[in-house]
């Protein structure tokens, strides 16, 4: 059994060293069936192998949310510029138009709300014949590694990829961060290795330094999470750097929906994700479509 102790420190990244692909566009994924690679390829833009999320399943532990108020009114304009809606099944239900076509990333862990110390205690709030009524084009499951839940969460990851390699739906590992958890290089080098290697097939984690350490490492997709609401200029400059670095994506929800003007944000993001732009050329898109009378 492996020892904690006595190991010698990584130090062989292989940073800069591209991952052989065989014939598909998304990391890791060559030998997963037609079903699964279809739903990644909605997922992951097949020109650029990579994808810009719209976070918005804040509700299940928040509630209302800032910007998130009214749903019906929020998310709508901002399909046109997302690749994926990440949400849950009864925000999906009752506010998006079913003829969207977009993919659809669909919260399927659920746990405690943010008036208890430790979340960590999730469980699967959605079967996966429902994830097939919804035409999921990925499960999500977050996961506390090293929280008291870190077990269930992990037990929660591994029957949900259980069910999706049956189906053909491929699971998003989301690293959670509760209050006592690190947001450091180390625990995310171990938080997105496990998750990978337990057989997640795209992971969703916070930029961090050294954040090319961990996009290295990982053996499949990493996507940034936006996290709390930042001034856009560092949120642009954020999602430039993991782009840089190695993510395949961006995954914001605060970040757009509570800037100044949402629609101007998440085009900015866009034109970082697959258009090549800088943060200073993002930025003078953000406010041009902002200024815009």
């Amino acid at each position: 059994m492996a020892d904690r102790d006595g190991n010698i420190i990584a130090k062989n990244y292989g940073i800069g060293i591209p991952v052989e692909k065989e014939n598909f566009h998304v990391k890791g994924m060559d030998h997963v069936d037609w079903g699964m690679k279809n739903r990644l390829s909605k997922i992951f833009n097949p020109n650029t192998g990579r994808t810009l999320m719209l976070a918005f399943d804040h509700g299940y532990i928040m509630g209302s949310t800032a910007g998130l108020e009214r749903l019906d009114l929020s998310i709508p304009p901002l399909i046109e510029d997302a690749d994926v809606l990440m949400g849950t099944r009864g925000a999906l239900r009752s506010t998006i138009m079913p003829k969207m076509n977009k993919a659809i990333a669909l919260r399927c862990s659920a746990g405690s709300s943010v008036l208890k110390e430790d979340m960590s205690h999730e469980i699967i709030g959605v079967n996966i014949e429902d994830a097939i009524r919804m035409n999921a084009s990925c499960m999500a499951i977050q996961v506390f590694v090293g929280a008291s839940g870190e077990c269930q969460t992990l037990n929660n990851l591994t029957k949900t990829i259980d069910e999706g390699n049956r189906y053909g739906i491929p699971v998003l590992g989301v690293t959670a961060v509760g209050k006592e958890m690190e947001r450091t290089t180390r625990y995310f080098l171990l938080a997105t290795r496990i998750i990978a290697e337990l057989g997640a097939h795209i992971i969703k984690t916070y930029y961090c330094e050294d954040f090319e350490k961990i996009t290295s490492a990982c053996p499949v997709p990493i996507v940034i999470a936006g996290g709390k609401k930042v001034v856009e200029a560092k949120a642009l400059e954020i999602a430039y750097r993991a782009i840089q670095e190695g993510a395949a994506g961006v995954d914001m929800g605060r970040n757009v929906f509570q800037a100044e003007n949402p629609k101007a944000m998440i085009k900015a993001l866009r034109s970082i994700v697959h258009n090549g732009f800088n943060p200073k050329e993002a930025l003078e898109l953000y406010h041009s479509i902002k200024n815009e009378k």
